[in-house]
């Protein structure tokens, strides 16, 4: 089989007039970047906002393995299946980071016969909007330092600033710096760091921006740094959230791209759910919901991350109403939940696959208890048995809900049908429940108790144990005012609890909370979990070894 930027390259794209042309979008809505992508313009969204919402379908996914489970390409075969049974679906997906494509992944586009193109482009530099976002974060780190060495007129506490530079690569290196060394000239030393750009609070912010309006309040109620008072300073105090908002202007508009089969595409936004919160932006999602019947997202990594960050804090602030949940596992990934190596995951394994399923179970249980139906899409391999098919079948079944083989990686769109129709049925069959979505957790409880039910209730923790540093950082925030915000966790994405080596469904624990951030500017509160850092190191063998460029401009190795 071909690879991954083999299928991509060979791929008969249309222009991006022609696909925007399927939703109805004027050449005049469209700042092309090219043939294939364009940026959508501010008046789209004054021109269709007397549409009525299409339906909101979340994919997510059970605890990712090292195996992999196929979500973005799952996303992907859905709204290429929409398209194969006649419906009128738009997909809206976050932005890859440069990081992990020449970290971890080697790319986030897609996989097989289901993915969004141009890969190349979407994988590297795309429409500059991680630039944009890093020169943004990065302007507020320089304005705040000059002010500090231009006589401090707001008397902030050097030892005592929050916010950090970013740079979208994983670099640990850069986790903590010391800056402002080589004499008067060069600035006052302190202590700083840096984030990768995805983590950042800039980019949260463009995620959750309704407008060019909210976007520069946001920005301004960003919380750099106390003063020698220990009172909070603010971004607005710096005099810069003007400029932010100038070099951020293009970069809140969402990108339109094509799926291998031209459907259309947004791809806009793209912070990791384990340290962020881990949703695609609001604008693409609500623009993709008036402009289809169905808008097809995804949230990062598992459901106990992303899906419960999408709906406790992006469904809740920009009051979208999800219609249903596609819940994406392999058949090897809970083999590998049941304990089997993940070099012995193609044979045959019925007890693994009995003792490893609990994990599927538990995130399906979670699910509901947002009250969102629920399709489980197994991503399908060769090496998946009858009988192991058939006992997550009959599993699935027993729980109440529909199940699909999803072959969409081989196959395409034709690869999804089954689980295309499946949700549309499932979406029909529930619309009119009167017991419809909502969140786990209201905003004005204590945060101690907002982290409590979330630990117990979707990690399945019999409790939650604070360092001092913590119990001081959350005292201090709530001390300040900002108690009533939602709380975004930063915790492994490997298991439902802070262990990563803790798989299945884990039992007889507690989760520790090390620290906590505000990001007033955001809207939440960031909760520290075992020993995640926001800015990732390299592996041993990085995917930046497999990529290559040759004289004609020809990319290899991204996947």
């Amino acid at each position: 089989m071909l690879t991954d930027i083999e299928i991509a390259q060979g791929a008969k794209m249309k222009k991006i007039v022609e696909i925007a042309s399927y939703l109805g979008i004027s050449e005049d809505n469209l700042e092309p970047y090219g043939h294939y992508k364009a940026k959508l313009s501010e008046s789209l969204y004054s021109q269709t906002a007397f549409r009525s919402d299409g339906k909101l379908i979340l994919v997510t996914a059970i605890n990712p393995t090292p195996a992999g489970e196929g979500k973005t390409t799952v996303s992907v075969g859905l709204a290429e299946a929409m398209g194969k049974i006649g419906k009128n679906a738009v997909l809206a997906l976050r932005e890859p980071s440069l990081g992990p494509v020449f970290g971890i992944k080697g790319g986030a586009a897609g996989g097989g016969y289901a993915q969004v193109v141009p890969m190349e482009d979407i994988n590297l530099h795309f429409t500059g909007d991680m630039h944009a976002i890093t020169a943004a974060n990065n302007l507020l780190c320089a304005m705040l330092d000059n002010h500090i060495q231009q006589g401090n007129e707001l008397r902030i506490d050097q030892r005592r600033v929050l916010f950090k530079r970013c740079l979208d690569m994983n670099d640990r290196a850069l986790r903590n710096t010391i800056i402002g060394l080589g004499g008067k000239a060069n600035g006052i030393p302190r202590e700083d760091g840096f984030q990768i750009t995805v983590a950042s609070e800039v980019m949260a912010i463009l995620c959750l921006a309704t407008d060019l309006g909210d976007l520069k309040k946001r920005l301004g109620n960003i919380l750099v740094a106390y003063d020698l008072d220990g009172k909070p300073v603010f971004a607005e105090q710096l005099g810069c959230t003007g400029a932010m908002t100038a070099l951020l202007k293009d970069a809140l508009k969402p990108n339109l791209v094509q799926t291998l089969e031209n459907n259309p595409a947004f791809i806009h936004g793209g912070p990791f759910a384990n340290i962020a919160h881990g949703c695609n932006s609001v604008r693409a999602t609500k623009l993709a919901l008036k402009l289809g019947d169905y808008c097809i997202t995804e949230a990062g990594f598992g459901s106990d991350l992303g899906a419960e960050k999408f709906f406790d804090i992006k469904c809740r602030y920009a009051g979208l109403k999800p219609s249903c949940v596609v819940l994406v596992a392999t058949i090897r990934a809970l083999k590998y939940n049941g304990g089997v190596p993940k070099t012995d995951l193609v044979k045959e394994n019925m007890w693994a696959l009995e003792k490893g399923i609990v994990n599927l179970q538990t995130h399906i249980e979670n699910m509901h208890k947002f009250h969102v139906p629920v399709v489980v899409a197994i991503n399908r391999f060769h090496t998946d048995t009858d009988a192991e098919v058939e006992f997550v079948r009959n599993f699935c079944a027993e729980m109440g809900v529909e199940v699909s083989m999803c072959e969409v990686f081989a196959k395409g769109g034709e690869g999804g049908i089954d689980l295309a129709n499946k949700v549309c049925e499932t979406i029909a069959l529930t619309e009119n429940d009167s017991d419809g979505f909502r969140p786990i957790y209201p905003t004005e409880l204590p945060i101690k108790e907002k982290i409590e039910i979330l630990a117990k209730e979707i990690y399945r923790a019999d409790g939650v144990n604070f360092t001092s540093q913590a119990e001081k950082a959350i005292k201090e925030i709530e001390g300040i005012g900002f108690r009533d915000l939602p709380v975004c966790v930063a915790k492994t994405q490997y298991s439902l609890s802070d262990d990563p080596t803790m798989l299945g469904k884990p039992k007889n624990f507690r989760i520790t909370v090390r620290d906590a951030k505000l990001s007033a500017g955001a809207g939440f509160v960031v909760i520290y979990t075992g020993d995640i850092l926001t800015m990732p190191g390299l592996p041993k063998k990085p995917s930046a070894l497999n990529i290559d460029c040759d004289n004609n401009g020809n990319i290899s190795g991204l996947f």
